[in-house]
C-alpha cells in the first residue's frame, strides 16, 4: 500500500531536517501544525481526503494574502507566500484542465438529474470530492451555477 499523504509530508519534514533547509522544514512544520490541530479538535484521524482538503484550503489562504501583498506594493510579503504556495502545493495532485472540470460538472448534473439554482447544492456535493486540491473551488462553483441558470 502506498503511503498516506500524512506520510508523505513526514517524510518531507525529516527529508528537509536533514537538509538543514530551514525555510521549506517551516512551512512544512505549518501543514503538519494545522493537520495535529484539526485531529486533536475533532478527536478524529485524518484521511487522505481530509488532509488534501486542508492543503487546498491552506493554498486558498495564501493565494487571498498574496493578492493583497501585491496590491499592496509589499513583493517581500508575496514572495513569501509564493513560496508557501510552492511547498503546498508539491503534495496536492496535479490539477485538472479546464476541459476535465467541464466534463465532471456536467457528469455531476447529469447524475443528479439538477435542473435549476435549487439542485446546486447536489451538485456541488458530487462535484467536490473529485475536484478537491485540484481546482479553484471557487472557479468550480461558478461553473456549476453558469451551467444550471
Amino acid at each position: 500500500m502506498s503511503d498516506t499523504l500524512k506520510d508523505q509530508i513526514k517524510s518531507a519534514m525529516k527529508d528537509a531536517m536533514r537538509s538543514k533547509a530551514k525555510d521549506r522544514l517551516g512551512v512544512i512544520r505549518l501543514i503538519q501544525a494545522e493537520i495535529k490541530r484539526i485531529e486533536v479538535d475533532e478527536r478524529i484521524e485524518l484521511d487522505d481526503t481530509r488532509t488534501l482538503a486542508i492543503l487546498d484550503k491552506m493554498n486558498k489562504q495564501r493565494r487571498d494574502s498574496l493578492a493583497q501583498f501585491l496590491s499592496a506594493d509589499r513583493p517581500d510579503l508575496a514572495a513569501q507566500e509564493r513560496y508557501e504556495i510552492d511547498i503546498i502545493s508539491e503534495f496536492l495532485p496535479a490539477s485538472l484542465s479546464d476541459d476535465e472540470i467541464d466534463q465532471i460538472v456536467t457528469e455531476s448534473i447529469a447524475q443528479t438529474g439538477a435542473s435549476g439554482m435549487a439542485d446546486m447544492g447536489k451538485v456541488m456535493s458530487m462535484v467536490k470530492p473529485k475536484v478537491q486540491g485540484r481546482a479553484d473551488m471557487g472557479a468550480v462553483s461558478k461553473l456549476v451555477k453558469d451551467k444550471l441558470a
